[in-house]
Formats: C-alpha cells, structure tokens, sequence
C-alpha cells in the first residue's frame, strides 16, 4: 500500500517544454484531425454508394476507416485541450474511458488489418475459391469477430483496472491516459495486472503480426510464379497499400510495447505515439487512394455527379 491521499483525477502533461509553439501544434493538429474525419468518412461513403466497390477488400477498408475516425476521436480533443489550457485535468472514470476506448479500438485494429491480409491471401493464392469462400457472411463474421475479440480482451483488463483505487502521483506523461502510468498510481501492488496486459499484447501484435507475416509470404510467393511483369504488378498493387499501413502500424506499436523499458520511457513513448494515434489515422486513406484506381474512378465518378445538376 503505497502512503499519500487518495486522488479522484489526473493530470495530464501533454508536451511539457514547448513554450511559444502552443498555438501552431493546436492548429495543425486540429486541421489534421479534420483531414482524418473527412479522409476516412469519404471512403466509407465511397464504398457504400458505388456497387463496384462492394467487395470484401473494401469492407474491410470501411471497418478501418470507421475505426480510425473514433480512434482519433478518443485522443486528439484532449490533446487539444494541453496545448490551450494551462493544467489538463481528467477524472479517473474519464481517464479509465479514453484508455479502455483508445486500446479497445487499437486492438481492433490489429485485428482487422490481420484479416485483411487473410482477405488478400484469399484473392491471390486462391482466385478462383475465392468468390465462394469470401462470402457475405463470413465477411460479417471476420469483421464482428475482430470488434468482439478487441472489446473482450481490453474489457477485461479494464474490470480489473477499475477495482484499484489511486493514491499516487496523479501526473501522467503523456497527452492520453496510458495504462502504464496508471498503473504506477495505483495503492495495490499491479503485477498480476502487468503481467496479463503483456500477455494480450504478446497474443495479439506479435500474433497478428506473425499471421499477416505468413500470409504474404505465400502472397509473394505466389506473385514471383506469374509469368508475366504486368501481372506481378498487378497482383502486388492490390495489397501494396494494406502492407504499408501494416509496416507503419507495426512498426510503432512494437518499438513502444515490447522493449524492456517501455514502461518507463514515457518521452519517447509520447513521440511514437504522435505517429500511431495521430499520423497513421491520416494517411490511411490517402495511402489506400493514391495506388487504387477503382477508388479513384468511383471518387471521380462522385465528384462529376455532384456538378451534373449545376451544368445546364
């Protein structure tokens, strides 16, 4: 039992040491967060109006995309919030709400990225088993089944995490509430609570990773056995996008989680965050656009329509 007053909120930090750029970092990441909305809700609509684009890769984009709009939403106004008022204040339940929405929706992620992989493992090893495997349903089964599975294990966690009580320092490091410096403020000892967050993010990023690994390397394998460059190409372009997200998503997580003092160097922590919870929500659909053509036509065809009606 650690000694001190119990605490009833946080502070959150923010980027501490940024005097006089306050102003400029509120206002670019405001715009970056309104670039994200609009980015990610133009491929929803996107997909859901035009037929062509109403095939299991693009569902699965829309489940990225809407995932990503309430991922940033979890994040950014509270981060807003550190640069223009002078002490961020949260309450613990609040605090505990962002953190459970925010690794909810994470893990989400890794999970619909995992079976989008499997979906482009499908289209290019087995083209032809594909339109009877890849069905409607089992489309709605690997997608509900990402939701339920992300919520279940953060959930769980989260019960146990609500039982402590906090007595403290009530300053986190960070622009959101992470669960490592909650846990540091906690009365009780939280090993057994350390412990089993390991063991979900050893099960579900290296896991993931290690499925989506698999499967491209029977993707690439796949590819280098066409004979012809153009249909390498081709084949390679529809999941060229899906593999740079993945490296970028990856590539984050995995230097802020699974290094032995990754609960201790908050600082750098917060910067790769910056990339993760901010930068990597942005790009996602720029990244599936710029490559995509059918996106682009279907963006095109949308945009003509609009003006129809004013041309005489």
């Amino acid at each position: 039992m650690k000694n001190g007053t119990v605490i009833t909120e946080f502070i959150l930090l923010g980027f501490p040491g940024i005097q006089g750029l306050q102003i400029p970092l509120f206002i670019v990441i405001f715009l970056i967060y309104i670039l994200t909305l609009a980015g990610n809700g133009l491929i929803i609509a996107i997909v859901w109006i035009e037929p062509r684009l109403q095939i299991p890769m693009y569902f699965f984009l829309c489940n990225l995309s809407f995932l990503e709009i309430w991922y940033t939403t979890t994040v950014i106004p509270k981060l807003l919030e550190t640069f223009v008022v002078v002490r961020t204040v949260i309450c613990i339940p609040c605090c505990l709400l962002q953190s459970f929405f925010h690794f909810f929706l994470g893990t989400t992620e890794f999970l619909i990225l995992t079976v989008m992989s499997f979906d482009r493992y499908m289209a290019i090893c087995k083209p032809l088993r594909y339109p009877a495997i890849m069905t409607g349903n089992l489309c709605m089964q690997l997608s509900l089944g990402s939701w339920v599975t992300g919520f279940t294990i953060v959930f769980c966690q989260m019960l146990l995490i609500m039982q402590l009580s906090f007595c403290g320092n009530n300053v986190i490091n960070h622009f959101y509430c992470d669960v490592g410096p909650i846990l540091k403020a906690a009365c009780t000892d939280t090993t057994l609570l350390e412990l089993l967050g390991l063991l979900a993010t050893i099960l579900v990023i290296p896991g993931s990773l290690l499925f989506t690994v698999i499967s491209y390397i029977y993707i690439l394998s796949t590819i280098l056995r066409i004979p012809s460059a153009t249909g390498r190409q081709k084949a390679f372009s529809t999941c060229a996008s899906h593999l740079t997200v993945v490296s970028l998503l990856y590539g984050a997580v995995l230097f802020m989680y699974l290094r032995p003092t990754a609960h201790s160097s908050f600082k750098i922590n917060k910067v790769v965050s910056v990339l993760n919870t901010i930068l990597t929500p942005l790009l996602n659909p720029f990244i599936y656009t710029i490559r995509n053509k059918e996106v682009k036509g279907a963006l095109k065809k949308a945009m003509a329509c609009s003006k129809a009606p004013h041309k005489k």
